[in-house]
C-alpha cells in the first residue's frame, strides 16, 4: 500500500511489521511540505505505531515541522554517493561475481556492522535490531536478482570480504560491503568495488549508487577514495506512537 502526494510518499512496511512485531510504515518527503501536506502526512502516521520518516536532502522546513510537532527524533543522516560507471581493465583474480548464491556462513559472520539505525534506536534494538543485517544477507541468498562480489584468500580459501549489489534500471546499487577484520588494510574493499564496477559496465549501467551513515567516517573516506561523489544527505527520523 503506497499513498502519494506532491511532496511525499507513504508506505506500509510488511517485513518490518512482521520482524519487529509492531505496525510499521515509511514516509519519504521528497519536497518542501506545505502545512496542508504536513497535516495529511501526520494523519497517515496516526494509523501506525512506528514510522520511519526520510527527509530527502535534509530540507530545513520539513525538519522544523517534524521537530516542532512530533516526538520523532533524528536517528540517522544518510550520505548518498554516486559514481559514473567506467570499465577497469585491471581485475582482481581473487574476486568472483555470483548471483543466486547459496547460503554462505562465512559471509553471514561478517554481518556485524558498527553503525546502524536498527541498534541506535533503542526501541528497535530491543526488538532484535542487531540481527537485521544478518537477515538482510540471509534473504539475499538464492535470489537471481541479488549479486555478490566475493574476495577469497588464495591459500586458505577464506572469505576476505564481499559486496552485495543489485540493479535498478540503469543504476547499480551497492547494498552492503564488508571486509573480514583479519584482512584489513590489504585493499580488499577497493578490489571489491572495482569488481562491482566492471560487472556494472557489463550490464550497461550508468551509475553506481551507495549510501552510508554520516557517522561512518571510514566508509565516507573509502567511497571518496574510489571516486564516488556525494549527491545527497538525507535525515532519517523515527516516530513512535506514545
Amino acid at each position: 500500500m503506497i499513498k502519494t502526494n506532491d511532496s511525499f510518499s507513504f508506505k506500509h512496511l510488511d517485513w518490518d511489521t512482521d520482524f519487529f512485531d509492531v505496525k510499521s510504515a515509511k514516509a519519504i518527503i521528497s519536497g518542501t511540505l506545505t502545512l496542508k501536506e504536513w497535516q495529511k502526512l501526520l494523519d497517515f502516521c496516526e494509523e501506525y505505531a512506528f514510522v520511519s520518516i526520510v527527509n530527502m536532502n535534509s530540507e530545513p522546513i520539513n525538519s522544523c515541522f517534524i521537530g516542532m510537532n512530533t516526538s520523532a527524533y533524528l536517528v540517522d543522516t544518510n550520505i548518498q554517493f554516486e559514481k559514473k560507471v567506467e570499465r577497469i581493465h585491471q581485475t582482481a583474480n581473487d574476486v568472483v561475481i555470483q548471483n543466486g548464491l547459496n547460503r554462505n556462513e562465512e559471509i553471514l559472520k561478517l554481518a556485524n556492522f558498527k553503525y546502524s539505525k536498527f541498534i541506535e534506536d533503542p526501541q528497535l534494538e530491543k526488538r532484535n535490531g542487531r540481527v537485521v543485517y544478518f537477515e538482510w544477507l540471509k534473504n539475499a541468498f538464492e535470489k537471481e536478482d541479488k549479486y555478490f562480489a566475493i574476495s577469497y584468500n588464495q591459500q586458505s580459501k577464506e572469505v576476505m570480504g564481499y559486496a552485495l549489489f543489485s540493479y535498478i534500471k540503469n543504476d547499480c546499487l551497492i547494498e552492503l560491503i564488508a571486509v573480514n577484520p583479519k584482512f584489513n588494510n590489504l585493499g580488499i574493499g577497493s578490489k571489491l568495488f572495482m569488481a562491482v564496477q566492471n560487472e556494472a559496465a557489463n550490464q550497461n549501467c550508468i551509475n553506481i549508487r551507495v549510501g552510508t551513515q554520516f557517522r561512518n567516517l571510514e566508509a565516507i573516506n573509502f567511497y571518496q577514495k574510489v571516486g564516488c561523489k556525494q549527491v545527497g544527505c538525507h535525515q532519517i527520523y523515527h516516530l513512535w506512537k506514545e
